[in-house]
Parts: structure tokens; C-alpha cells; sequence
């Protein structure tokens, strides 16, 4: 779908991997699906950024999160977003985009009342017409 107008105003990208962020925020930007992408390469970084946000207008409407990274995993993220206040959680839709297919895994994040989808590495036009909503 692309329009002239990009579907979100603000996306914050985590993972570990630079290439993959540098790929998924190309994606992200050339197909006109966020204005701005946040790209932060761990969870705890992620945390500090986010925590730093008052309104939820600042906070990212789309939170793509990776599963597997090094001191604190996709999983450590979730536990200390549910720590943030309401309005701000519930300005978030977080999509765990990740390179593991252990069914443990998908369903661990998927059954998380913050997790809105789960999709596999890499990042592509159908993932993000899916993710719409």
C-alpha cells in the first residue's frame, strides 16, 4: 500500500543486529510506513528511551522488538514495559520480529497481552500490510 502519506507517525526498532536494523529501517521508511524510526540496539536502551516519554503522543505507535539479544532478551523488555504506565503502554503496539521459530518462543510472546503480532525475519511489504490496524 503506498500512498503519499506514511501510515504512522512513529516507530522504535530493537535489535541487537545493526545490519537488520539498518534493513528494516530502510523498509520501513521506503515503503511509507512511519514518518520517524527510533532504532535502539538493545532493551535496556529501548527502556531508557521510552521511560523517558511523558506523553503518549511522543511514544512510538508501532514497537518492533526483537527476541534474542545479548544481557536482556525480547522477553526481559516485556516484563519492564508492563512497568510503564497505562496510557503510555496502551499508545504501543509491539511486534516481535524475530529469527527464532521455536513454537516456545511464538507462543511465549504471543500469549503477552502487549505483544499485537509476531513475525519472522526479515521485514517485508506483506509483514507491513499486515501489521496494519
Amino acid at each position: 500500500m503506498k500512498t503519499n502519506q506514511a501510515r504512522y507517525r512513529k516507530v522504535l526498532l530493537i535489535d541487537d543486529n545493526e545490519i537488520d536494523n539498518f534493513i528494516n529501517e530502510r523498509m520501513i521508511t521506503s515503503s511509507l510506513f512511519a514518518v520517524k524510526v527510533e532504532v535502539k540496539n538493545s532493551a535496556d536502551v529501548a527502556l531508557a528511551f521510552l521511560k523517558g516519554l511523558t506523553d503518549p503522543e511522543e511514544f512510538p505507535e508501532i514497537i518492533f522488538l526483537d527476541l534474542n539479544m545479548p544481557v536482556k532478551d525480547g522477553f526481559g523488555f516485556l516484563i519492564e514495559f508492563e512497568a510503564l504506565p497505562e496510557n503510555l503502554r496502551n499508545a504501543s503496539k509491539i511486534v516481535v520480529l524475530s529469527s527464532s521459530i521455536s513454537p516456545a518462543d511464538i507462543n511465549k510472546a504471543s500469549t503477552n497481552q502487549h505483544v499485537f503480532k509476531y513475525v519472522n525475519k526479515p521485514l517485508s511489504q506483506k509483514y507491513l500490510d499486515a501489521i496494519a490496524f
